[in-house]
């Protein structure tokens, strides 16, 4: 919106094509976020409170999480209107791959915010039953993968091939359902992913900050022909706008942190982790960086792989391999304190996103 403003402003004044820089309207976009949560957090979290109904708390878990009961929860309502509203804002509305993003992070937030509407409305502790919102996100997930197959990547052979990090002469032609199937996988999975790490104050959003920033950086390199030939990493055009979108993510999300941090004034809720984690596999799925992304959300990955090698164990052995799952919650149940698992979980995850950038030189 204010980019097109400033392409008119720039014939009366130079000055203003310093907008045409994703750089800079990448700081705009993360700064104009941060505010907008930290302005309108209150009001958020005042009126989430008058729902008067909070996240369920699980009996089976620590204790110290019984003196949650009651916080507000859907607070991932505040990142998907402050992120919609930068990226308004600040990005080339022209670009196809900023709705696309868009579109997912809306339709994977409706799920999450349905899912929240029946626990605190309708005060069932179970939500939305598994087996629907499973089929929701993966009606979304097959069409934002079949999209970007048939009308986005038609013309762009380096953007349908799979590239393995490292090896830079491994690159697999994925054709038709082979694409979507990714695209599915890497979308609903990351989703669900994120989700589960939700489970304690901030343990799921700095994280996502930390690769969504990542994931910007290859956004910007992938969208730039010279970087991306210097790079060796595959160039897909106008994906460089992505940057935008990465960086209202990280305003966002810290913006968020400020109310999300331990003890949390307000939880996150399946409105906001089921959609940030599919925006981040999108992403992913854009600039072919999909396994890069495992390493660099390898926190996410690993507290989805402890639910399932947990619940694995428990069907064939009747043995719990943790003492609970996520696997966040075994540390906490070994007597770590929660802010502890909190920032060693956050140093984790500082530390793969770093090894995932690392990839960008070592081919």
């Amino acid at each position: 919106m204010l980019l097109e403003l400033a392409r008119w402003l720039q014939g009366l004044e130079n000055f203003f094509g310093l907008f045409a820089y994703l750089t800079f309207r990448g700081i705009l976009a993360a700064l104009t976020a941060l505010f907008l949560s930290l302005w309108l957090g209150p009001a958020v979290i005042r009126r989430l409170g008058q729902l008067k109904g909070g996240q369920p708390i699980r009996k089976d878990g620590p204790q110290s999480h019984f003196s949650k009961a009651g916080t507000p929860t859907m607070g991932g309502a505040l990142i998907l209107i402050t992120v919609m509203l930068s990226v308004l804002l600040w990005g080339d509305l022209r670009n196809k791959y900023v709705w696309t993003v868009l579109l997912v992070m809306l339709c994977f937030g409706a799920i999450g915010w349905y899912d929240d509407w029946i626990k605190i409305v309708k005060r069932d502790p179970n939500g939305l039953k598994s087996r629907w919102k499973y089929l929701l996100q993966s009606i979304f997930g097959l069409a934002a993968g079949l999209y970007l197959y048939l009308y986005l990547y038609a013309d762009v052979p380096a953007a349908t091939t799979f590239y393995v990090p490292l090896f830079k002469s491994i690159a697999l032609p994925l054709v038709g359902i082979s694409f979507v199937a990714i695209a599915y996988f890497w979308i609903v999975g990351f989703s669900n992913a994120v989700n589960l790490t939700d489970g304690l104050d901030g343990l799921a959003i700095m994280p996502t900050v930390l690769v969504a920033v990542a994931l910007g950086v290859f956004a910007y390199a992938s969208g730039h022909a010279v970087f991306a030939n210097y790079l060796q990493i595959p160039q897909v055009p106008g994906a460089g706008e992505l940057v935008i979108i990465c960086a209202a993510i990280a305003g966002a999300g810290l913006g968020f942190l400020w109310f999300n941090t331990y003890p949390a004034m307000v939880f996150m809720g399946d409105i906001g982790a089921l959609a940030l984690g599919a925006v981040l596999g999108t992403i992913a799925v854009i600039v072919r960086q999909e396994l890069v992304l495992v390493v660099m959300g390898g926190i996410f990955v690993i507290e989805t792989l402890s639910v399932m090698i947990q619940v694995a164990s428990f069907k064939l052995t009747g043995k719990r391999v943790f003492r609970m799952a996520p696997i966040h919650h075994h540390f906490e149940l070994k007597g770590w304190p929660e802010p502890r698992v909190i920032v060693r979980f956050w140093i984790i995850s500082v530390v793969l996103v770093l090894v995932g950038l690392a990839t960008l030189k070592v081919r």
